[in-house]
């Protein structure tokens, strides 16, 4: 077990390799799926992705990846209340666009689930464009109108998504699913707003500090572990479990601290873990048996970024090409689909390996975008000595 956790830890460090020369912003996951894909079924095949317990430290860290996300959505948050009403709108604008252009997709190449590329297609990934705009110094000033845009994409996208790769006979069970997570996350947001700032609570994390017991860490786990376990019990997607307990962190505005240990274990071990194995469960060879799969991916990328361009432009963002080319960003979602799909042999090696290509080759244009909204922003005011 210790070889092959030391030889996924390996992989995990080409992400941050590949990064580290910051042309065009490369997100580490890209240097993570690449290593995958190259020691697994792809390539050499030294990572087995379907051993245990990797199957287990997989499921986790897709789980805290979308925590990850969620935690990038502040939903009271001045920058993205501001553009929240702008933000539905936009978001239903690209989803008008989407339902042609998935459908037009899906008959061309006979992949068999329209509602899927609708989804995809229509999808905003806040954990790839918040950092870039981050990375650029942008303030929230000048990108909450976008923000909102892919917070609302973000958080409608993750409860849709799975209800696609769902039986017909299982989607009122996986609403109900997804139903029960929102209300278990509504009711632990109530309940610690209430009692984390009273006084014995506020003793407990001072002692927890002082003795470095990480009470809050293992709180927030807590709440991702219980609510997946709702998503398990019920049939719903982790996916939305993750993404409701990340939303719940940032919402309850928990301090630096915490966020540097949830960094820590998600980012330093267990969603680099993610990226690896799924890319070495994807198949790219089948890529090349399967010609039209290639063109799947071209497809929904093109399709993907153009109808964000379309919705920033009819819904009158400005700039319109930059904001639409910044909110076309996914990868999380593609990733999410590409791993519920084969898990439940829903998606063939080649579907799952074109929808994540294709989530790769819109980090591009949304780089792309972050820099030309970086460009046309004003300039800072001089800071005050």
């Amino acid at each position: 077990m210790f070889a092959q956790l030391t030889v996924l830890v390996l992989a995990g460090l080409a992400g941050p390799a590949l990064s580290l020369t910051r042309l065009g912003l490369v997100p580490v996951v890209i240097g993570e799926l690449l290593a995958g894909v190259i020691l697994g079924n792809t390539g050499f095949g030294v990572i087995d992705a379907r051993a245990q317990p990797l199957v287990v430290f997989s499921a986790i860290g897709f789980a805290m990846l979308m925590l990850s996300a969620g935690a990038r959505v502040d939903v009271g948050s001045p920058d993205i209340r501001r553009g929240f009403r702008r933000g539905v709108t936009s978001f239903a604008a690209v989803v008008a666009v989407a339902v042609p252009l998935g459908l037009a997709i899906d008959a061309a190449t006979g992949l068999g689930r329209p509602l899927l590329l609708v989804v995809l297609i229509a999808g905003s990934s806040a954990a790839i464009v918040f950092p870039i705009f981050a990375e650029l110094g942008l303030p929230g000033a000048t990108t909450s109108a976008v923000m909102s845009w892919i917070a609302v994409a973000d958080s409608a996208t993750v409860v849709l998504m799975p209800l696609t790769l769902t039986g017909s006979s299982n989607v009122a069970g996986a609403i109900a699913g997804d139903v029960a997570i929102v209300a278990g996350a509504a009711t632990v947001y109530v309940v610690a707003h209430r009692v984390v700032r009273t006084p014995p609570l506020r003793a407990l994390r001072e002692t927890s500090l002082r003795r470095g017991w990480a009470l809050q860490l293992r709180a927030s786990l807590l709440a991702l572990f219980g609510l997946s376990a709702i998503a398990q019990l019920t049939g719903a997607s982790t996916l939305v479990a993750g993404f409701a307990a990340g939303m719940l962190i940032a919402r309850l505005r928990e301090p630096e601290r915490l966020a540097l240990q949830l960094s820590g274990v998600a980012n330093g071990f267990f969603v680099p873990v993610f990226f690896v194995l799924l890319g070495a469960e994807l198949n790219l060879r089948a890529l090349v048996e399967e010609p039209s799969r290639i063109g799947l991916a071209l497809a929904l990328a093109a399709a993907a970024v153009s109808a964000h361009v379309v919705a920033a432009a009819v819904t009158g963002r400005k700039p319109a090409l930059a904001t639409g080319l910044a909110a076309s960003a996914q990868l999380g979602l593609p990733a999410a689909a590409a791993a519920l799909g084969l898990g439940a042999h829903l998606l063939s090696p080649a579907d799952a390996a074109a929808l994540v290509a294709a989530g790769c080759l819109t980090l591009i244009p949304a780089s792309l975008g972050g820099r030309m909204i970086a460009r046309a922003a004003p300039p800072r005011p001089p800071a005050s000595t």
